[in-house]
């Protein structure tokens, strides 16, 4: 249970750090994760800015929980994460139902829009988040070289679940040039 706990540290910790960073990295990142809030119309425009800043903030709190130490911080950091997962699940959904496709600024650059894998990747989330609260809660301390492979795991994957929209991209089919369409000089 040691290494579900350190790997879900680990994996969740670069996915919120990675959220954070894409979110924050300049002017035109923030203001478009600030406009896919508005345009998703699941808070009401006068709380958009702040719901925005409220996310980053609790998604940061995530990353510095889940680096302490201690059982009760990490178990704090797990929490917090499962309850932001659940909230943006809920989000998308609402979304969804109202037919709006924004573009996913979950990282920050995504261009994808919203979409049942966001749902279906927010619950698996989750569920490592529950489970690595509940093996942060069983004592028990891994052995140095486990706990390292179980953290570089996590980082691992959480940097290709955070890459995913990306991925997922370089596989969908190219859309051809309209017919009659010139390409290219002659």
């Amino acid at each position: 249970m040691e290494y579900v706990a350190v790997g879900s540290r680990g994996l969740l910790g670069v996915i919120f750090l990675m959220s954070v960073a894409g979110k924050a990295a300049g002017r035109s990142a923030w203001g478009a994760f600030v406009s896919s809030v508005r345009d998703m119309r699941v808070v009401p425009s006068a709380l958009v800015r702040p719901t925005a800043l409220a996310v980053v903030g609790a998604e940061g709190l995530v990353c510095v929980l889940l680096t302490v130490p201690t059982a009760g911080a990490a178990l704090t950091g797990f929490v917090i994460a499962t309850l932001l997962l659940a909230v943006f699940s809920t989000g998308i959904i609402l979304a969804l139902h109202r037919g709006v496709r924004t573009p996913c600024r979950c990282f920050g650059r995504s261009t994808t829009p919203l979409g049942i894998p966001h749902i279906a990747r927010n619950v698996v989330l989750g569920i490592i988040a529950c489970a690595g609260g509940l093996a942060t809660s069983v004592p028990g301390i891994p052995q140095p070289g486990g706990a390292v492979v179980a953290v570089f795991a996590g980082l691992l994957v959480g940097v290709l679940v955070a890459s995913l929209d990306d991925i997922l991209s370089l596989l969908r089919p190219l859309k051809h040039p309209a017919a009659g369409t010139v390409r290219g000089p002659r």
